[in-house]
């Protein structure tokens, strides 16, 4: 099993297969997009799989494959397929812009997903495409339908942004009343990929109030262990409602995940401006014996929490890259 020097136990890895986004999120990346990673600096499935199997033999039991949007990757779907079959691995889950998901679903379902992430910032088809600046809100709507109707279980995570999209809160909440779905609140982090600050006057305790002016029934529930998001029920609704403090970072000190971009760095955190690249170590010949030395060694020196990774290692142009880079 992982441990770091704070005795917290690492088994959840998040791999990022992919870099690029059909999306041009005004959270994430300027309209013109990004100057994407060359192919040959990317990982290739095989090396992909290699550092799962690795992780899984270390005892990271959980995995979760993230973009972007995965199938952008045209292997994508094989990839996911052989990952599922590590020995080890008990949860393997997704987060998806849903454009190209839904064709997928019916093998997802049979590869044993049972968690899909699914990225949705407004119910309002203009104000997607002004957040978006792309016009596909149906897709993701078909998206939504199609793993439900699969008993897949959704978590919708939605990024609130001031002048944006808080008209939305709301009717988000008011999915939950007849549709068995967690539609999460996210603070808006400084990952943009361009040079804009945040002003983050919609934090936790605002996002909460707020909610709770409308459904002062709004009751606090049991947050699963190592839960990145503070969780709620309105009586009598059949999802659920949760608050994810992604810039305050208020729940760093239970953190069990790491990340590999697609590049293949090792992140220990997600405000961490650098790392092993394993891609490069696999590249120079390592055995998984080495690699499993170089991941303990990585992991001893994971940050306490966001602020303190943030404080040491990100520049300023670390802070504002683009979340399309770091994988989610």
């Amino acid at each position: 099993m992982l441990t770091d020097k704070f005795g917290r136990n690492i088994n959840y890895l998040r791999l990022a297969i992919v870099d690029r986004c059909n999306l041009r999120c005004t959270y994430c990346m300027p309209e013109k997009g990004l100057t994407w990673i060359k192919q040959k600096e990317l990982m290739t499935d095989e090396e992909m799989l290699r550092i799962c199997s690795v992780f899984t033999k270390m005892g990271v039991d959980k995995i979760r494959i993230t973009g972007g949007e995965p199938f952008v990757r045209k292997t994508s779907i094989e990839l996911i397929r052989k990952i599922s079959q590590l020995d080890g691995l008990t949860d393997l889950s997704l987060t998806t812009n849903g454009l190209l998901t839904e064709p997928y679903i019916p093998e997802l379902k049979k590869f044993g997903i049972k968690s899909v992430n699914l990225s949705l910032d407004t119910l309002d088809k203009d104000r997607f495409f002004k957040i978006t600046r792309r016009n596909s809100f149906d897709k993701v709507m078909k998206t939504l339908e199609a793993l439900l109707q699969h008993h897949i279980k959704v978590k919708i995570n939605t990024v609130v942004m001031e002048n944006e999209n808080i008209e939305d809160i709301i009717p988000l909440v008011e999915l939950t009343k007849d549709l068995p779905v967690d539609v999460r609140f996210i603070e808006e982090m400084p990952f943009n990929g361009g040079d804009t600050d945040i002003s983050l006057k919609w934090n936790f305790s605002q996002i909460y109030n707020y909610i709770k002016e409308y459904f002062p029934e709004i009751q606090k529930i049991q947050d699963p262990k190592h839960s990145t998001a503070y969780n709620y029920k309105i009586p009598g609704f059949a999802g659920n409602i949760g608050i994810i403090a992604a810039y305050t970072r208020s729940f760093c000190g239970d953190c069990n995940r790491i990340r590999i971009t697609p590049s293949g760095i090792l992140r220990t955190c997600l405000y961490e401006g650098t790392g092993i690249n394993l891609k490069d170590e696999i590249r120079m010949g390592k055995t998984d014996e080495e690699l499993k030395d170089i991941i303990i060694n990585s992991i001893q020196n994971k940050p306490k929490d966001g602020w303190e990774a943030q404080k040491e290692s990100l520049t300023a142009s670390q802070i504002h890259q683009s979340m399309a880079t770091i994988g989610g």
